[in-house]
């Protein structure tokens, strides 16, 4: 099994979402860094997967993480954290975006839901007037990528 063919442009992506509504699926999206994954990560992702027919994640570019994070992130790089992410049974298709937020990614795919953690209000949401609705999901308590990697120090 190869699931390096869920890594797309965003150009290719546009072609899958059109199909995925051909299909009758509803499309979720959700974004990150996903820097080192770990639980909290693949609770979100799961999640997120079942509230539609197919998930869409949106991940930061090595650059954007290193604008949002610091100058020490990412730890892995885009290709190491896309390759990991194809490969979840829960993630149908990655799309890489450069920007520090996926509004764009979001105003071309036009989910049919956004997901993001509870740790944002809705009106924090960025994108959210470009999904058909927006779903806030509880983080796992104590799981971070930046408490992991400070316990590792």
């Amino acid at each position: 099994m190869n699931t390096s063919g869920k890594l797309k442009s965003l150009k290719s992506a546009l072609a899958w979402r059109r199909a995925q509504a051909r299909a009758g699926r509803k499309v979720v999206f959700t974004n990150g860094c996903f820097d080192i994954l770990h639980a909290g990560h693949v609770t979100l992702l799961e999640k997120s997967r079942s509230l539609g027919g197919a998930l869409v994640l949106g991940l930061n570019s090595d650059a954007s993480v290193r604008r949002l994070k610091g100058p020490t992130r990412p730890v892995n790089k885009l290709a190491d954290r896309a390759r990991v992410l194809c490969a979840l049974a829960c993630v149908d298709a990655v799309v890489p975006f450069g920007q520090d937020t996926p509004a764009e990614t979001l105003k071309a795919l036009r989910p049919d839901i956004l997901v993001k953690g509870a740790d944002y209000g809705r009106s924090e949401i960025i994108g959210r007037e470009y999904a058909g609705r927006t779903v806030r999901v509880p983080l796992l308590k104590g799981r971070s990528t930046t408490g992991l990697i400070k316990r590792l120090k």
